[in-house]
């Protein structure tokens, strides 16, 4: 199941962004509390064209594709060498497939920013600095492991190499991503899971006059970081977003036509998760359901085939495919063939975003 993992300092918002993707209700706070327990709860990933087809077919289901969210305590500065809370409650997300790095912009008097003060770069390299703490102490151990050993096999012998050259490149902190590793040295770490070698998207939780204005403390240079790595940026305000999930859905709409937006920030978070990871879905649809299925970018037919059951896999005999604008477009099934739009496809066939599939199977 894909998984992401929220970060960043107590008392930027952190809890209330997950509440938003997965309307989990966990409990939040003006005030550190200390705790140390892990929100864990599933999110839909909006998707219209789901919408779209389930207003199309009317099912009895509507099933999107799911991203787990794990909302992990806040950081602090030197939480690596055991203060606030310490960092041990991270192994929680050592297995997440991203990091969503929530940064804190707004303004609130009631709600005390831990450093005293917003500026959210200085809060961006904190954040990295104690996971990259965190690698260092977790390759530190596997090195003493490696070496208090009775006996260092060749295997063992390669690994302790390699776990050297990431803690040198750690120690000039630099992130795993950015070290230099061949293809076998790679293949030596699959078993392993490294925070500063996992996909990031920074989330800038604003207040509503910043949201507004389109401005807020250190915007441009957190722009400009986000170029440089290659990593995702959202702008959202997580408590106006709060406020306009708990609105009947025409006044929804009427606050958000007011803000000149059309879809809300913890939306973008959970589709921008979802392809940052090179995911795709195809649809399955009918009267029963209608369905996202999630798989990775480049997914023959068969492979995809497996994703609903193992026995179509087996005995797949064609792919009958249909593109979904095609299908926006004529809005029938019966339509698209009339047209040849809806097309047989062998077991090589790579699936496409959007496609929608009925597969023809034998077992």
């Amino acid at each position: 199941m894909l998984s992401a993992g929220l970060i960043g300092l107590p008392m930027v918002g952190k809890t209330t962004i997950f509440n938003l993707v997965t309307n989990a209700g966990a409990q939040t706070s003006k005030f550190l509390t200390g705790k140390a327990d892990t929100n864990v709860s599933m999110a839909e990933v909006p998707d219209r064209r789901i919408d779209f087809l389930s207003a199309l077919y009317k099912p009895r289901k509507t099933i999107y594709a799911q991203v787990k969210f794990s909302d992990v305590p806040g950081l602090v500065r030197g939480a690596s060498q055991g203060k606030g809370v310490g960092n041990t409650f991270l192994d929680g997300i050592r297995q997440a497939d991203l990091l969503v790095h929530v940064v804190r912009a707004f303004e609130n008097t009631e709600v005390l920013h831990v450093e005293g003060s917003i500026n959210p770069l200085r809060d961006v390299e904190t954040i990295d600095l104690e996971l990259l703490l965190a690698d260092m102490d977790f390759v530190e151990k596997r090195i003493q492991r490696i070496e208090g050993g009775k006996k260092v096999t060749r295997e063992n012998a390669s690994e302790l190499e390699l776990m050297k050259k990431i803690l040198a490149g750690l120690e000039n902190e630099i992130p795993l991503r950015s070290i230099e590793l061949s293809g076998e040295e790679k293949d030596m770490l699959l078993n392993y899971s490294f925070f500063t070698d996992k996909p990031l998207i920074l989330v800038v939780n604003t207040d509503e006059d910043q949201f507004r204005a389109g401005d807020y403390p250190g915007k441009k240079e957190l722009a400009d970081l986000a170029v440089s790595r290659g990593i995702g940026l959202i702008e959202l305000c997580g408590l106006m977003e709060m406020e306009i999930s708990q609105l009947p859905p025409e006044d929804r709409d009427m606050f958000m036509a007011d803000l000149g937006i059309d879809s809300l920030g913890s939306e973008r978070l959970a589709q921008a998760v979802y392809n940052s990871l090179g995911l795709i879905s195809f649809f399955t649809v009918g009267e029963d359901e209608v369905r996202a299925w999630t798989i990775d970018r480049g997914t023959d037919a068969r492979k995809a085939a497996g994703k609903i059951h193992s026995d179509i896999e087996r005995g797949f005999i064609r792919a009958e495919v249909a593109g979904y604008k095609d299908m926006a477009e004529l809005q029938s099934m019966a339509k698209l063939k009339e047209k040849g739009l809806a097309r047989l496809e062998g077991k090589e066939y790579l699936v496409q975003d959007g496609d929608i599939i009925n597969f023809r199977f034998n077992i």
